[in-house]
């Protein structure tokens, strides 16, 4: 199983039945596929549909049926489809119970950085300074490190998403919590030790007395 894999299933436990989530580009994306038996969710797509489904099998992709990163996907019987307005009323109006959204940097405030380096040609921020702040539960999935450098941080150095909005981060190496207190590691990885995730992260991490393996 690999790394994006094993985020996409640790987030889809954190969803609760009927829950209205708002899934990212990329890596979140993936948390359709990996919905709990029993658990049923309105996934939102901020380009204008409620009732996501998981991706479409090979040879029944429907061009005019994608979401907000392009990506053709299915939609559930009962889902229904409206104009950016609406999405981001619904975002903006507080309407969502949780987004999940890719990370470059978090911090140990909750400081979101996903939009953009400095210097280079890449996307803007789309819709995640409103989902970020509109969405009441906001969920990092990300990989934990970028090419041995670390993601969490004390301080985030790329310009900010979002200030104080982060809840949870889920990597394929730990579960953190983001408290008042500061980021509580909750779960490590199956076959991850402790000094693995504290050499690839910057931040300082209160380590939990209840810590436990990640379940998939």
């Amino acid at each position: 199983m690999d790394a994006k894999e094993i985020i996409a299933r640790r987030i889809a436990k954190e969803l609760k039945d009927g829950d209205i989530v708002n899934l990212g580009i990329g890596l979140p994306t993936m948390v359709a596929n990996y919905l709990p038996e029993g658990v049923r969710v309105v996934l939102q797509s901020e380009n204008g549909f409620v009732g996501l489904g998981g991706a479409p099998d090979s040879g029944k992709e429907d061009q005019d049926l994608v979401n907000a990163g392009g990506q053709c996907v299915t939609i559930n019987a009962g889902g229904a489809f409206f104009d950016s307005a609406m999405s981001f009323g619904i975002i903006r109006g507080g309407h969502v119970d949780a987004t999940v959204l890719g990370a470059l940097e978090v911090d140990e405030t909750g400081n979101l950085a996903n939009y953009m380096i400095p210097g280079k040609m890449v996307p803007g921020m789309g819709g995640a300074m409103d989902l970020v702040s509109g969405a009441k539960r906001v969920i990092i999935g990300m990989i934990h490190s970028a090419k041995g450098s670390p993601k969490i941080l004390k301080r985030c150095n790329l310009p900010l998403t979002a200030a104080g909005q982060v809840n949870l981060i889920v990597t394929e190496k730990a579960v953190i919590d983001v408290t008042e207190e500061g980021l509580v590691l909750k779960e490590i990885g199956q076959g991850v030790s402790l000094e693995d995730i504290l050499k690839d992260t910057e931040a300082n991490l209160i380590i939990s007395e209840e810590l436990k393996i990640m379940e998939i």
